[in-house]
């Protein structure tokens, strides 16, 4: 079977003296030539040379999205190399920079397609030569019609190409906003490497879909933020600061510390970041997440030193755990509700753990604080149907188990401590045990009543002041009746 071939020629940034001697004989092969866009000033020299094309802008019209286009020119140019055994496609630039068809066709080379590139100058070059900037120090470049927040790298120079019009500028736009605000500067640059049509402007981000020019042959030039003026920053600058606080040139008290040393930041930082969210307090919830995640950074760093393992291995090992844990959305399995998600999530998780009955789930729990150790626990138990049927079987162990508090508290006098803190765990059990029938965080809900107790006993503090008698001086009559009112009155911070 004879072997379908397509040439991949790159036809520069537009002037036709760009075009290598390798491009313009295939262009003059008498094969026939095909090109993603018309809308290219090479284009002329075709149609002043009488050199006959087809173009695919008819399928952008058609497409209901930039991918399904590519996708669709592709398969649609591996026909045509069957058909006609040898062809050229045509693409601005050069065919291995910003070009996804060109991509999805060295996919696709088999035994019965060949795909050879004959490349030509890109877009990069010309518009490095009006940014002035050197690309030594990390530059990257990102299509626009799919341009989303990951893109962004604000230590590294960025091209965004393929800003095919106002609604794409628009995007980018939004996105930008979000992390450089909408008064960074940038430059917006047409018909790169054009003679007497480049076109280089400085604007401010918020201006971007507000240009009148924006079309086929525009790009963005985002450069880095600079080190001295910084006023944002990445992942990359919170590890680069942590190296720093852990080395000789750091701090004395960064570099003392230990995984066990700092283990119970990461308890207490989590917690903070609860009230945050219990106090829709946004501010202190980004500022209570930063804290969180330096947790990690910090941990990820002293492994780092100790050879144990680094920031990435982390990162890889949370995602494969997403990846395998979901595959109703990573592979064909099927699900309908969210239970189902989570038993499957559960199963997965046991699997490649030694764990071979019902005890060992309980016993892989965490050391967690104990409330919530009691809800996972029971929560587990209940998997193999050993629960009550409704809520009021739960109530009423409530119920026993309050009387065997006061029955340990009568059994001589004085009470038998041990015994007295046992039955007590039984009753603080088996009131988790209502919470969870309830769907109730027993956590959340014990927060919830001590932050209740603060707020009434400053009132009843306040009350107090305003009669001239401090609290330690008053009866706990007295002050029963000032928290009774306080009870009464409604709390505003």
């Amino acid at each position: 079977m004879d072997m379908g071939k397509i040439y991949v020629l790159g036809l520069g940034p537009g002037n036709p003296d760009d075009l290598t001697m390798g491009v313009l004989k295939r262009i003059k092969s008498g094969d026939r030539n095909y090109l993603r866009t018309e809308k290219h000033p090479t284009v002329e020299y075709f149609k002043q040379n009488g050199i006959p094309y087809e173009s695919y802008d008819y399928a952008y019209e058609k497409g209901e999205d930039f991918l399904g286009v590519y996708e669709y020119i592709a398969e649609d140019l591996a026909l045509k190399a069957d058909k006609y055994k040898t062809i050229n496609y045509l693409v601005p630039g050069n065919p291995m920079v910003a070009e996804k068809t060109v991509e999805i066709l060295l996919q696709k080379e088999s035994e019965s397609l060949e795909v050879e590139l004959l490349t030509g100058i890109s877009f990069i070059e010309p518009i490095l030569e009006l940014v002035r900037r050197d690309p030594i120090d990390g530059l990257k470049i990102v299509d626009g019609t799919e341009f989303k927040l990951k893109d962004i790298d604000i230590n590294l120079d960025c091209i965004v190409t393929q800003v095919y019009n106002t609604r794409v500028a628009s995007n980018i736009k939004l996105v930008l906003s979000e992390v450089y605000g909408d008064e960074y500067k940038i430059y917006i640059i047409n018909s790169a490497g054009i003679d007497g049509e480049e076109e280089i402007h400085s604007i401010s981000i918020y201006e971007l879909d507000r240009m009148d020019n924006i079309g086929p042959l525009t790009s963005i030039y985002i450069p880095k933020v600079d080190k001295i003026t910084k006023k944002i920053y990445n992942m990359v600058d919170i590890i680069d600061t942590m190296e720093l606080l852990r080395s000789d040139r750091g701090c004395p008290w960064d570099r003392e510390q230990t995984h066990k040393s700092i283990r119970e930041c990461v308890i207490e930082e989590a917690y903070e970041v609860v009230d945050a969210i219990d106090r829709e307090d946004m501010d202190d919830l980004i500022e209570e997440l930063g804290d969180l995640l330096l947790q990690v950074v910090f941990h990820s760093q002293i492994a780092l030193e100790e050879g144990e393992f680094n920031l990435y291995d982390i990162t890889t090992e949370l995602n494969k755990k997403l990846i395998y844990r979901h595959p109703h959305v990573f592979n064909e399995k099927k699900v309908e509700k969210s239970d189902e998600v989570v038993y499957n999530w559960n199963k997965l998780k046991f699997k490649g753990r030694n764990i071979k009955t019902y005890t060992d789930t309980l016993v892989d729990i965490p050391k967690l604080p104990s409330l919530m150790r009691s809800y996972k626990v029971q929560q587990r138990a209940s998997e193999v149907g050993f629960d009550w049927d409704t809520v009021d079987g739960a109530l009423d162990k409530v119920k026993e188990e309050y009387y065997e508090v006061i029955e340990s508290i009568n059994y001589i006098k004085g009470g038998d401590v041990e015994k007295t803190e046992e039955e007590l765990g039984d009753l603080l059990f088996a009131v988790v045990n209502v919470c969870r029938f309830l769907e109730v965080n027993p956590e959340v809900a014990l927060n919830k009543t001590i932050n209740k107790f603060i707020d009434r006993f400053a009132i009843m503090e306040a009350k107090s002041d305003r009669i001239g008698k401090k609290l330690e001086d008053m009866t706990l009559e007295e002050m029963d009746i000032l928290w009774d009112e306080a009870k009464l009155h409604r709390f505003n911070k």
